[in-house]
């Protein structure tokens, strides 16, 4: 009889400590949950404001070539020939 309680006692004992485990992970879970979605949305913010930025250069790089006052106009220009010789090239193609 002596271990038949010994081993109820033994069993609850691992019960308890099993349920202590489990509400500490869940809590934890709870919190890397969160963690996880303030990154996500701190990513996406991040990648956000990184289009934003980009797009401002761009334009900035635009304004300033079309400006002149940038020393990649000459690329610009030769960027733009080569284009419309290409543009030339499939009228061309499409004519025959």
């Amino acid at each position: 009889m002596s271990n038949t309680l010994e081993a109820i006692h033994l069993l609850e004992d691992k019960l308890q400590s099993l349920l202590s485990n489990y509400e500490f992970l869940k809590k934890e879970n709870e919190i890397l949950l969160q963690s996880s979605t303030k990154l996500q949305q701190d990513l996406l913010d991040k990648q956000q404001e990184l289009a934003n930025q980009k797009k401002q250069y761009d334009l900035l790089k635009i304004a300033k070539t079309i400006d002149g006052s940038s020393g990649e106009t000459r690329d610009t220009k030769l960027k733009i020939n080569a284009l419309i010789r290409e543009i030339d090239k499939c009228i061309i193609q499409l004519q025959e």
